[in-house]
């Protein structure tokens, strides 16, 4: 089940042109997956390469996320890459897919939470109300590690 299902997905994906997504294996356990920083914020004309691992259980159990690319986030591990969403935790819910996972973590590029935060430098700026200092940083990881002539170097 899972694997049709996955292919119908990438179908539905590829047919829309909303995300590149590929399948990394011969057994559907591993996708990557690329974004666009959303427009207005300090991510914006960036390509950010995301990892997502399938468990055997999907889409009962969510997938896992984790940015290849290098991202300045309050709710991105800065080691690893994990991702730290609660549709990826707690609320996850069978009916949702891959595109729903990539536009979640869109949108938490364009409004962090930095409440509980997995980069606390991040985190800090955020809740201290350092915004210059947050975008500036943020913008700085996007040109060095997210833009076309970056992401080429990698």
């Amino acid at each position: 089940m899972s694997r049709l299902r996955l292919v119908r997905e990438l179908k539905d994906l590829e047919s829309s042109g909303e995300f590149d997504v590929r399948n990394i294996d011969e057994d559907f356990n591993v996708f990557r997956a690329t974004i666009t920083g959303p427009d207005g914020s300090p991510y914006a004309g960036g390509k950010f390469i995301l990892e997502l691992q399938i468990p055997q259980e999907y889409p009962l159990t969510p997938p896992k996320a984790a940015f290849v690319t290098k991202i300045f986030h309050p709710n991105v591990e800065n080691r690893t890459g994990e991702v730290c969403l609660d549709i990826l935790k707690t609320d996850w819910s069978p009916a949702w897919g891959i595109g729903t996972v990539c536009r979640a973590i869109m949108a938490l590029l364009d409004s962090p939470n930095a409440d509980s935060p997995l980069n606390c430098d991040a985190g800090n700026l955020i809740r201290s109300g350092d915004i210059v200092a947050f975008n500036s940083v943020a913008r700085m990881y996007t040109i060095e590690f997210a833009t076309p002539s970056a992401v080429i170097g990698n």
